[in-house]
């Protein structure tokens, strides 16, 4: 028997998924709108086949704020493997050299683990999900073709140690959008002389998700419907780190309407909140105190 359509619905709302290892995060993103049956859908940022964790699912209105969500700063706790490199800087890519380990101690992996902190020049792997000339570079790679990556700048905040035994590192990374952990244990590797690659990497947290009450496709396709749409976030989670601008009735039914007028509130960013605490969108103020529209929610409107 042909398996049943999917009739999707509108659905509005953040699911913080545990991604699992072998799916890409498109995927996984797959996987959950199908579940949830939502119309709309979007993830904040790839996670690689080989990574776990937090992967912030935003559907229909929530898409909106996806990209806000995607420069967010995040942490990862990785497993690093000394003494050979791969054509993916992780443990999925072909062999390419194999070295020998130098004896190794925590105050030397310690003192090149600093040189990576701070704004620092980094090139992404050729197989990533960059696009060059509207393809992702992994796809020209995988073709056989050359691919060349320019070093980018990007921020690392912290770079914990956790465990040194052997060949194998085990650290703690918190850093800013755009930063490769995979390009991080590949220099890493550079500099402690053996090369090396990433053999397990796990995102613990991204901003403003800092404690985040995951939850497995596993047990999603355990759970029925209403279990799953229990398990969505509201939008306004999404925006928990914004500054908020509580509106009257009368001022939201004009932004709902695009006008702009004046507030009383400081220049900079905001998040609109209605008399019953909904948020109505993203605007700006200026440094006379009118508010214009960044970006407006559907319901702003009614």
């Amino acid at each position: 028997m042909q398996k049943p359509k999917t009739r999707f619905r509108p659905l509005d709302g953040i699911l913080l998924l545990d991604k699992p290892a072998g799916l890409s995060s498109n995927q996984a993103l797959q996987r959950v709108r199908h579940l949830l049956r939502a119309e709309k859908g979007g993830h904040t940022g790839s996670l690689d086949p080989l990574a776990t964790g937090l992967l912030p699912l935003c559907f229909g209105e929530a898409t909106k704020i996806a990209g806000l969500l995607l420069g967010a700063h995040k942490a990862y706790r990785t497993e690093a493997v000394l003494g050979v490199t791969t054509d993916t800087d992780d443990a999925d890519g072909r062999p390419l050299q194999q070295r020998p380990v130098p004896a190794l101690d925590r105050v030397t992996v310690e003192a090149e683990l600093a040189r990576f902190i701070g704004r620092i020049r980094q090139r992404p792997p050729a197989y990533s999900a960059l696009k060059r000339d509207g393809e992702p570079l992994y796809a020209k790679a995988r073709r056989g073709e050359s691919v060349t990556v320019d070093e980018r700048e990007v921020e690392v905040r912290r770079i914990t140690l956790l465990e040194l035994a052997g060949e194998r590192l085990s650290l703690e990374i918190e850093c800013g959008s755009g930063t490769y952990i995979r390009s991080l244990v590949r220099d890493l590797g550079e500099r402690l002389g053996s090369g090396a690659h990433v053999a397990q990497l796990r995102r613990l947290w991204v901003e403003p998700f800092r404690t985040p009450a995951m939850v497995s496709l596993d047990r999603l396709v355990e759970m029925d419907e209403a279990g799953r749409d229990a398990c969505l976030l509201p939008l306004e989670a999404g925006l928990s780190d914004w500054p908020r601008l509580p509106l009257d009735g009368p001022q939201a039914r004009r932004l709902g309407q695009g006008q702009r007028f004046a507030v009383a509130a400081a220049l900079g960013d905001y998040v609109a909140i209605d008399p019953d605490g909904r948020a109505l969108g993203l605007v700006s103020v200026d440094a006379g105190g009118e508010l214009s529209t960044r970006r407006l929610f559907r319901w702003a409107a009614c």
